[in-house]
């Protein structure tokens, strides 16, 4: 038989008869030759019978056109076969026979009838090329069937090459929308070397890398037309070492099954997704190929309208209708358990009503194939071509009034460039590569299980001229996966990382290898396979799961709260208290211990307690605009009026104690009450520092927004920091000032030793505030307004217990130490 993959060529011709029966010419007569010289070409041929596919495409075609009337009509169109050897050389001289006629004299033809118009070519680029080149030189037109390329699509180096395939430049976003669609992102290649292998593997690497899906690992197989190899060589395109992932993309470029056997190991086919191109299916009959592991496999066809009367055509094909078939023949005494007669070695006794359909799949299969398509669309091309050519013969003779009967093949080429038709399934056919359109994919699926059941069973489409999102359609719910396989298999390096996590890379391996590592506080990550964690806004908060925000609730540091209402209760009982003294020293105001150390000043240190006790109350509760302000004033003027009343009393005891020593001088200024204005030229200087804190940047209501998770603070922002450390740093050097002077006068013999009250009070209220700073510092939100109501609260308690305790206690307690007679008493003593 002729084959017709790889370097095969069929040529067409019109026959010499008017009648409408086609001309046959013998089969094989290269490959019979070949084959006796024991090359490897024809012995494929025996193995390969899918490929005979072709050829009865081609006779089908031929067929229906001399039987179409409105085609070609009073012309037979005949036909001749030859077989290439798959051989760079031995193409070249087959071609250069093929042309001529014999082999001594290059360039001459010894031909002189039923010369070829056209020349269809095989699969194969390599014998397309070279086939090509040699026919170049004579503007010979030639039509391929095998797989768009292209390469054979650039008219300067091929002007008279013709594909009858439609162009499939949309493989690779085919397939990589398959694994999108299946979030299949670690996969592995296995590709045919050769041109358009090494041009797949660079567009589906670079579509990928725009998708991110990972490649674990590459596998070119070699061809003999690639290495130059005189015999078939067995290789193993899949081991356990470079096959580790659940998808294998296979692309397939050639249907010369010997070219390459394919062997895989029968440990590494279970739970596999096989995902290839059309012509797959040529080596699906080799019997290196594990048939049962192949089942689910998912095949990109191109999409094509079937041929209905294909089917019957192939149901009558039988050795008696082609005689000089030898391959038919054969092939029918291996299959239908024929014997040869030794009269006339025809066959005989073979199975009744033998027919190439009854035939399972793995012996014939009678589904046209992609290429039978494209050699059935390319014989139509050429008798279109042929049959406008002799239209425009004949109009001329019409004109020129003289019959034209001869033409020669080249002048086919501006016809078959510009042919347009659609074939007898209404596909549209065109020849011109710049006008093609990019094919339509069908997604079948391979049913193999049971084993030989070779069913392809469409599950989608893909459709590359349509908007992005509407390329893929596909019934998942159809799909039968690889045996073991009972859901959908996933195919990735790392499981995706989940809410709340992002992405880490992997040092040294690809993209699709990586880490999941937990977003930072307050980062959301709500999608699968993030790399980057997101800040929730300052209003919101991440939950625990850190996989969305949610909307903070504004708080403050509230009377309603545990800590608002010890504060709030601890400033009004210290705030009775104080009036408590107050009214206990106004009740026994001419007691001695109440007259002692100016009375006044007394009162003027308890009232201002009083009012540094309520204005506590002023950071407890919603702040405002009065209450930010009224807060810092507040608290600066009334501790500078108790820590100059503290000043003031502790400088009369120092007068008190000069009056026996310096005398007159010293009365008069103790009588004329000279230490009560420490107190307002004091508290002048702060309100003037506090008059410039306002005028210039005053406090303001801020929110904190990070201090407590789920929680917006509501507080008060000093405003200018400088004038608020100004304003604490006077009232600490008066509250230094007044412990520096109560500690030098504390041996004073003082008559209720407040000199050395006024110093513990004034050691407690420093050591407090001198606390209070760093710990202030390093609170946030509730806690420092929290901090700064406690420190206000202790060291004004500080103050009333370490001055009026002792007093009280001597009142209340001890009323005759409260005495003038105990007075003298203790006054003699001293002396």
């Amino acid at each position: 038989m002729a084959q017709l993959s790889g370097g095969d060529s069929v040529l067409a011709q019109p026959a010499a008869s008017p009648t409408r029966r086609p001309h046959y010419h013998r089969f094989g007569l290269e490959g019979e030759a070949q084959a006796s010289r024991g090359d490897s070409g024809p012995l494929v041929a025996l193995h390969t019978p899918n490929s005979y596919q072709n050829v009865l495409a081609f006779l089908f075609a031929i067929e229906q056109i001399n039987k179409n009337p409105h085609l070609l009509p009073n012309i037979s169109l005949g036909y001749e076969f030859h077989n290439f050897p798959y051989s760079h050389w031995k193409m070249l001289e087959s071609s250069l026979i093929f042309h001529t006629g014999q082999s001594d004299i290059p360039n001459y033809s010894c031909r002189r009838k039923n010369k070829s118009v056209a020349v269809l070519t095989g699969t194969s680029w390599a014998a397309s090329a070279q086939v090509g080149t040699l026919l170049e030189l004579y503007k010979f037109p030639q039509v391929t069937f095998g797989s768009f390329d292209p390469v054979l699509g650039d008219n300067g180096q091929f002007p008279s090459i013709y594909q009858a395939a439609p162009k499939d430049t949309s493989l690779v976003l085919a397939m990589v929308s398959l694994l999108l669609h299946f979030r299949w992102t670690w996969v592995e290649l296995v590709i045919m070397e050769g041109h358009k292998g090494l041009q797949f593997l660079s567009d589906v690497t670079g579509e990928m890398d725009r998708n991110k899906i990972c490649v674990a690992f590459v596998k070119m197989v070699s061809t003999h037309l690639v290495s130059y190899m005189a015999a078939a060589k067995e290789h193993i395109i899949l081991t356990k070492e470079t096959s580790q992932v659940n998808v294998v993309i296979i692309y397939y470029d050639t249907d010369f099954l010997n070219d390459v056997n394919h062997y895989i190991e029968q440990n590494l086919l279970t739970e596999k997704v096989w995902v290839t191109n059309s012509q797959w299916h040529a080596g699906m009959t080799g019997k290196s190929f594990i048939l049962n592991s192949f089942h689910g496999t998912l095949i990109f066809s191109n999409h094509r309208e079937e041929i209905s009367d294909f089917k019957m055509f192939v149901q009558e094909v039988n050795p008696s209708k082609y005689p000089d078939d030898f391959y038919l023949t054969r092939f029918w005494f291996n299959n239908f358990h024929c014997s040869f007669s030794d009269a006339d070695c025809s066959l005989k006794d073979c199975s009744p009503n033998a027919s190439l359909v009854q035939l399972p799949a793995s012996h014939f299969d009678t589904t046209m194939t992609d290429w039978s398509h494209n050699v059935h669309n390319a014989v139509y091309a050429v008798a279109h071509a042929l049959h406008e050519m002799l239209l425009q013969q004949a109009q001329m003779s019409l004109m020129e009034n003289k019959k034209v009967t001869v033409f020669s093949p080249w002048q086919l080429n501006p016809i078959l460039k510009n042919i347009q038709f659609k074939n007898p399934a209404g596909d549209q056919v065109n020849l011109n590569d710049r006008s093609k359109v990019d094919v339509q994919y069908d997604i079948l699926n391979f049913w193999n299980f049971p084993e030989g059941l070779r069913l392809k069973v469409k599950l989608g489409t893909f459709t590359p001229h349509v908007p992005q999102g509407q390329r893929l359609s596909l019934s998942d719910d159809m799909i039968e996966w690889a045996t073991g396989i009972t859901e959908m298999p996933r195919s990735v390096c790392s499981e995706s990382c989940q809410h709340g996590f992002r992405k880490t890379s992997q040092e040294g391996k690809p993209a699709c290898c990586f880490d999941c590592t937990p977003c930072p506080e307050n980062e959301i990550t709500n999608d699968t396979d993030m790399e980057h964690c997101v800040k929730c806004p300052d209003d919101k908060y991440a939950t625990i799961q850190k996989d969305h925000c949610l909307q903070k609730s504004v708080t403050f540091l509230a009377h309603e709260d545990l800590i608002g209402k010890m504060l709030a209760g601890t400033a009004l009982s210290l705030t009775v208290l104080t009036g408590a003294v107050l009214g206990l020293f106004v009740k026994h105001q001419d007691t001695p211990i109440v007259k002692a150390n100016n009375r006044a000043l007394s009162y003027t240190l308890l009232i201002s307690l009083t009012f540094c006790f309520l204005c506590s109350l002023l950071f407890i509760g919603r702040p405002n605009s009065a209450t930010c302000i009224l807060q810092q004033i507040t608290f600066a003027v009334v501790f500078t009026v108790v820590v100059s009343t503290v000043l003031a009393k502790t400088i009369t005891v120092v007068l008190a104690f000069k009056i026996t020593a310096t005398g007159r001088s010293m009365r008069q200024l103790l009588i004329s009450r000279a230490p009560n204005y420490i107190i307002p030229i004091c508290t002048l200087v702060q309100l003037t520092l506090c008059g410039v804190w306002m005028g210039t940047n005053p406090p303001y209501i801020d929110k904190d927004a990070h201090s407590e998770h789920g929680h917006i603070i509501i507080l008060c922002n000093k405003g200018s920091l400088t004038a608020f450390y100004c304003v604490l740093g006077y009232l600490g050097s008066l509250a230094l000032l007044s412990f520096t002077v109560a500690f030098l006068a504390r041996n004073l013999p003082d008559t209720f030793n407040e000199a050395k009250f006024l110093t513990f009070s004034m050691l407690m209220f420093c050591s407090m505030w001198l606390t209070f700073l760093p710990v202030y510092h390093s609170s946030k939100g509730k806690v420092m307004v929290a901090m700064e109501v406690f420190s206000i609260l202790v060291s004004g308690a500080g103050l009333l217990g370490c001055i009026f305790v002792p007093k009280c206690y001597i009142i209340l307690l001890r009323p005759e130490r409260n005495s003038l007679h105990h007075f003298r008493d203790k006054t003699h003593s001293s002396k």
